[in-house]
């Protein structure tokens, strides 16, 4: 999307510390738009705020209160944020459970909220979700995760049932695995879990259904964010683009 011009719109983006988020973040700042970044409170944060010249608000997305008191407007929406627990059901801890609810299901939701005022008054917006191919296929050990990123696919699309008549578009994106440090911290967790070497765990559980045998890149995410921020994508929300390798298509 080299001839996106996004200048004179704001992007806000949750999770944009490291990895998709951060990809996300430089791609929408080169296309012009200026930024406020949400993460959790940290140097690799403001670090990565500085190089863009971005507005940083430092947040723990689990915490109801914490997110209900941001007051943000912005053009552009990505939520990004994300965190996995590699676990059987009977073994994974309630609490982790509803803290990934709460950050993959329920901050994406009470920023729409908090957005899309904003929005709404200027007649254009788009809403981004990083969701995940687990956002419409099961795998073992990942319970909580799977149930987060299906919640999301459907949070977005009555977000672009509600927001389409106000120039307000809602789309996820769902991605394979990425190369990400949640990824590669799932490498070790799968090896342990499963009994494996961790170049089977890539090889034999990650790519096996992807007839693409590689990593997705997060600058690859972060392409999709743009064309979904373009005029291309005008007529596009409600839906889920998968960056699969193929993986559902079998």
């Amino acid at each position: 999307m080299k001839d996106l011009d996004l200048r004179g719109r704001h992007a806000v983006v949750t999770g944009a510390a490291s990895g998709i988020g951060a990809a996300c973040a430089t791609a929408l700042r080169t296309a012009g738009a200026t930024l406020t970044l949400l993460d959790l409170p940290g140097l690799q944060l403001e670090a990565h705020a500085a190089t863009l010249d971005a507005q940083v608000l430092p947040v723990d997305l689990a915490d109801d209160n914490a997110v209900s008191r941001l007051r943000l407007e912005a053009d552009i929406l990505v939520n990004s944020a994300g965190l996995q627990r590699v676990a059987s059901v009977n073994q994974l801890p309630l609490d982790v459970f509803r803290r990934m609810q709460a950050v993959m299901v329920t901050a994406p939701f009470a920023l729409a909220q908090c957005v899309l005022p904003s929005m709404y008054a200027k007649g254009w917006g788009r809403l981004i979700h990083i969701s995940s191919i687990h956002g419409r296929r099961a795998s073992a050990l990942k319970s909580a995760y799977v149930a987060a990123k299906h919640g999301l696919e459907g949070l977005s699309k009555v977000l672009a049932v509600e927001s389409g008549p106000h120039g307000v578009t809602s789309n996820c994106i769902a991605p394979g695995y990425v190369r990400t440090p949640l990824v590669t911290g799932q490498i070790a967790d799968q090896a342990q879990a499963l009994g494996l070497d961790e170049e089977s765990v890539i090889a034999e559980v990650m790519l096996a259904r992807s007839s693409i045998k590689r990593l997705l890149e997060p600058e690859e995410v972060a392409d999709a964010v743009l064309y979904l921020c373009s005029d291309a994508a005008a007529f596009v929300t409600g839906t889920s683009l998968a960056l699969d390798g193929g993986w559902t298509a079998q």
